[in-house]
């Protein structure tokens, strides 16, 4: 079993926290530095003033969508009417030798 690193956050993390449990330690620092603010520009939770974090489920919220998680599927809509009796089988007759 696996842990999710970001449910062991507090509500509202900062962004080294945050950085640490989506690209680990080693590259958290240039995260928070360049990835962070391209991330924004597509919806990214922003930082929470009162609370000086960003609220993490909304950061997981993002990833979902981001990676098509919560897209879902979706079924093709009806084209029209359906009209079944044009796929049965047209029984051939066999015409007799007296024709």
């Amino acid at each position: 079993m696996t842990i999710d690193p970001l449910s062991q956050l507090p509500l509202f993390a900062t962004d080294q926290q945050l950085a640490v449990a989506i690209v680990g330690k080693a590259r958290a620092s240039m995260w928070v530095k360049t990835v962070i603010p391209q991330l924004e520009k597509k919806g990214f939770p922003r930082i929470d003033p009162l609370h000086d974090g960003r609220p993490v489920p909304l950061v997981r919220k993002f990833y979902d969508g981001y990676f098509g998680i919560t897209a879902g599927f979706s079924a093709a809509a009806p084209d029209g009417k359906d009209n079944l009796g044009m796929w049965k089988s047209r029984r051939r007759t066999r015409r007799s030798a007296d024709e």
